[in-house]
């Protein structure tokens, strides 16, 4: 199971909020460096989303990502403000590894296209809350498409694997919705989960899902506030 770092940006600072608009705080300047530090502690991947950019459809802090590329030697998962093909080609031509769609999900087209043209490159973000997928930052839902009903598009074109987002965990500290993130699991599809992770009693528990397709889990706010130390949650649980 991997344990992937968070490493979200807004105006070129590293950033963590609540439920994903409520109580910004700044906790880097310097994401390179935030990256270098990940690495260090060793982290396999990093999982970096621009927040601007998933708020108005265009990438802002471009910058910043190709700073954090050139700087270390592990792989990139990305997201925010992709919203096109050529878009995910120029991400995976600056060595990538996979890019992250979310908005672009309501669009069964686009996802068709996207499949036949980078199939694993590129992962969906469900982004839930209540049962609603949102998007565009969180800052809108779906009206008529909610979670198990975009999994099962997903599966119907050939993904295997999705990200699951709870939005009202996000930040809290609260813990995982496992049971939840058990229903998730139960649509057959490989799941990397993040929202409300605040311990490492929290990725043990989220631990014993690997058998039913857990992948991985995603921390931020736990990490940058110290209630967990990356290397020994590697140590403990990847």
């Amino acid at each position: 199971m991997l344990i992937i770092p968070a490493i979200d940006i807004e105006q070129a600072k590293v950033v963590r909020f609540i439920k994903g608009r409520y109580r910004k705080k700044i906790y880097s300047d310097d994401p390179v460096e935030v990256a270098l530090r990940w690495q260090r502690q060793g982290a396999k991947l990093l999982h970096i989303v621009d927040l601007e950019g998933a708020k108005t459809g265009k990438i802002k802090n471009f910058l910043s990502l190709k700073k954090i590329l050139s700087k270390i030697d592990i792989p990139v998962e990305f997201g925010g403000g992709i919203r096109d093909i050529a878009t995910i080609r120029r991400l995976l031509k600056m060595k990538v590894k996979r890019v992250i769609i979310g908005t672009q999900a309501k669009d069964e087209d686009f996802l068709k296209k996207v499949f036949k043209y980078f199939g694993p490159k590129v992962v969906v973000s469900v982004d839930e809350g209540k049962g609603k997928v949102f998007f565009s930052g969180w800052q809108d839902s779906f009206k008529d498409l909610d979670t198990f009903s975009l999994i099962e598009r997903l599966k119907r074109i050939g993904f295997e694997e999705i990200i699951y987002t709870d939005i009202l965990r996000d930040g809290t500290l609260r813990g995982p919705n496992l049971e939840r993130i058990k229903e998730i699991l139960k649509q057959k599809m490989k799941v990397i989960v993040s929202g409300g992770i605040s311990s490492l009693e929290d990725i043990q528990k989220l631990k014993r899902l690997e058998k039913y397709g857990l992948q991985g889990v995603i921390l931020g706010k736990a990490l940058y506030e110290g209630k967990i130390n990356l290397s020994e949650a590697i140590e403990k649980f990847q």
